[in-house]
């Protein structure tokens, strides 16, 4: 009794304390406090089960717990949001069940295929993180950053959806018409009320997208947003799933833990997975040995191959060209390994550690760097090994070792410019995937020309006369020559210089210089030509007065495709002559042909005029003469042009050049059709000729378009009638 008494007591004394706080004091109410302000009635939030929107997501969500089809994002705003949650949803149950120690359990005892449960998870994921326009991340952190960002934006969606005070209307494509017919500035884009999320069909890159994306803004504030509601706990519900970031986050795998994790006991679990930095032990500790054998690795590799240039500059003089190619290929297989070693370094730290946040984008940067370092090195070296192994090909004969060295004299410095020109755009491919904007990365492409104008404007002419000098071939290694006032032998021509060996000393001359200086080459240069009998082979054939200018066209490139066809042809020639009797033309074809004897040239011959009568014959059918009924209306003679284009294209090797209407006959509206032919083959072309002619026809029936029969009319006058 005294127990209910002292409640009592203390409610009315909170009950007090209460009017008092909010300014009402006893005895009065709220109708009676004029003085003071009313106060709005705080709504309670609304469940997400009384949201409009919540049936449409129970559907979507129906759709994609069975079978994994189709696409997250949508032609609304309405599609691509629910699909993304309901998504993200499963995927996070997922993930929680299969992360269990007894799912796994279970699995191994029922038989189940828990490698295959995995991967349908992981393509529900990559499906969901599709739907986020994640262009403002680098590329070479996009895919790892816009997964986390998909799950932390999970959990805002959990947050907003549970916590909003007003009933949420998601659009769809026919509200958004709507909404857009409502708005003074019409745009493809809808935010959800009271946030900073926002959907759009706008894409960097993509002017014709049609589907709705998380807006690159909005994927770029996702980390803040997560920031200000993580500390709030998530409301139970249906599609909410509390663990999701932190089990992503801090344990190793992809989504899903590993079995042999698992497997662990659950106190050391526990111990591996005290946070630390935004990491957990178990995975600071496993980056550091996988880091730790990493540069174990790397160090062992760089300092071979270091080794190899301290050799080369003791042994210089001591090592033959079979030496110097060994050391290169040596120090190409010792780069070798380092770029794939490095991205083993990176998926274990990435993908089984799994490490995120900033550590793992400082991790994936540098890996990027190394790799790309790596490759424009192994490039440029793989290049210089080729170039020394091809100058190496020796040829029979006693100017081998001369010819050797003329070889090596061009390929090794071509080999060797490739090699660095290739090695820069790679290197500005990694500008472009560190995120800088492809502006920058041109204004650095701007550096070399500033450094040729200020400085490498001599470096530059002496390489453009060093491939003069290679091309012309005015002087070669082994000549003897006088280049300006300086006389000897020619020993190295590079791109950049040449040397010649004089009696007393070695002199190196700018190719610039030898290219502007009086080259005197005392040589004489054994020319090994192979002398053929050719034979000319002249054929003339007549052509009918109907070819106008436009067959006449059509029978050259004809015809110059068919000498193209004979490799045995020789210095060709293809033109028209007109005959001085009429308007009419021959087709002149001459040729220079390897003489063989009388039955192949004959052979030849009979062969070229059967191809080029075939041409002729393609070149009078490239016209297609129509007449078409005076019925016919104006609408379809103006369709006429489109709908023969339409019958010429079904033949790819058809070109369809023009329809015009020639003139108005004293029947029918005469049309020409000019066509061209791609057909190998005589017969193929007739076949392609006859399949259009009945396309044409089947054509102007489906236009209700008629060809006019030939007639003729007689007319009387009074006198004819009388006398008849």
């Amino acid at each position: 009794m005294c127990l209910n008494r002292s409640l009592r007591c203390l409610l009315a004394l909170a009950l007090g304390l209460l009017l008092a706080f909010i300014g009402i004091g006893p005895g009065d109410s709220a109708e009676t406090q004029g003085a003071g302000p009313i106060l709005p009635k705080v709504s309670a939030p609304i469940p997400i089960e009384e949201q409009s929107f919540y049936p449409i997501l129970v559907r979507d969500a129906d759709q994609w717990s069975d079978v994994v089809l189709g696409q997250v994002v949508g032609d609304s705003p309405q599609a691509t949001l629910l699909n993304f949650y309901a998504v993200m949803a499963e995927v996070g149950r997922r993930a929680d069940r299969l992360g269990r120690f007894s799912e796994l359990q279970e699995a191994h005892s029922a038989g189940l295929d828990r490698k295959e449960q995995i991967e349908d998870t992981s393509l529900l994921f990559h499906l969901a993180v599709r739907a986020l326009d994640a262009s403002v991340f680098p590329e070479s952190v996009r895919l790892d950053m816009s997964e986390e960002a998909a799950i932390q934006l999970k959990h805002v969606l959990d947050y907003v959806f549970t916590h909003s005070l007003h009933s949420l209307s998601v659009p769809d494509a026919v509200a958004m018409k709507e909404l857009n017919a409502k708005r003074t500035n019409p745009s493809d884009s809808w935010r959800i009320p009271g946030t900073a999320i926002t959907l759009t069909t706008s894409l960097n890159g993509d002017p014709t997208n049609q589907e709705y994306f998380f807006s690159a803004e909005t994927v770029s504030q996702i980390g803040e947003m997560y920031g200000e509601i993580s500390h709030y706990p998530i409301v139970a519900q249906q599609f909410a799933t509390p663990s999701f970031y932190k089990d992503f986050i801090h344990t190793p795998g992809y989504l899903v833990p590993p079995d042999w994790y698992l497997r662990l006991p659950r106190a050391w679990r526990h111990a591996f997975e005290v946070p630390i930095l935004e990491q957990t032990l178990f995975q600071i500790l496993c980056t550091v040995a996988i880091l730790s054998a990493y540069f174990v690795l790397t160090f062992l590799l760089v300092r071979l191959f270091l080794a190899t240039w301290r050799e080369t500059a003791a042994q210089k003089r001591k090592a033959d060209d079979r030496a110097q190619i060994r050391l290169v290929w040596q120090r190409f297989v010792f780069i070798l390994p380092l770029a794939p070693l490095t991205k083993f370094a990176e998926y274990l730290i990435d993908d089984v550690v799994n490490f995120t946040g900033l550590p793992l984008v400082i991790i994936t940067y540098s890996a990027y760097v190394i790799r790309h370092l790596s490759a424009a090195l192994l490039v440029y070296l793989l290049l210089e090994a080729l170039g020394r192994s091809l100058s190496l090909t020796r040829k029979r004969g006693s100017q081998s070792a001369l010819r050797q060295q003329r070889v090596s004299s061009l390929l090794i410095p071509m080999s060797r410019a490739i090699g660095v020109l290739l090695a820069v755009l790679i290197l500005y491919q990694l500008l472009l995937l560190l995120g800088l904007p492809s502006s920058t990365v041109l204004a650095f492409s701007a550096v070399p020309g500033l450094a040729i104008g200020l400085g490498a404007s001599k470096l530059l002419g002496n390489l453009f006369a060093g491939l003069s000098i290679q091309t012309d071939r005015p002087l070669r290694v082994g000549e003897f020559c006088r280049v300006g006032g300086n006389l000897g032998y020619i020993t190295k021509i590079g791109l950049r210089s040449l040397e010649l060996q004089t009696l007393e000393s070695r002199v190196t001359i700018p190719n610039s210089v030898a290219d502007e200086a009086t080259i005197i080459n005392f040589s004489s240069r054994d020319l090994e030509l192979q002398h053929r009998s050719m034979q000319g082979l002249d054929l003339k054939l007549p052509l009918s007065d109907s070819f106008n200018p436009f067959k006449l066209r059509q029978l050259l490139s004809q015809a110059r495709r068919v000498l193209k066809e004979h490799s045995d042809l020789h210095e060709t020639l293809v033109t028209i002559e007109p005959q001085p009797e009429d308007d009419s033309y021959y087709l002149v074809v001459f040729a220079l042909v390897e003489m063989r004897g009388w039955h192949s040239y004959l052979s030849l011959r009979e062969q070229l005029l059967v191809q080029l009568g075939q041409a002729i014959a393609r070149a009078k059918r490239s016209e297609i003469y129509l007449r078409i009924a005076y019925g016919t209306s104006p609408d379809l003679l103006r369709k006429m042009p489109e709908l023969m284009e339409a019958a010429v294209a079904y033949d790819p090797q058809f070109q369809f050049l023009s329809c015009r209407l020639k003139r108005i006959g004293d029947f029918s509206y005469d049309h020409v059709i000019q066509i061209s032919s791609e057909h190998s083959a005589h017969g193929e072309f007739m076949d392609g000729l006859n399949a259009l002619n009945r396309r044409i026809i089947e054509i102007l029936a489906s236009n209700g378009i008629e060809i006019p029969l030939p007639t003729q009319t007689l007319k009387l006058t009074p006198s004819d009638a009388a006398n008849s």
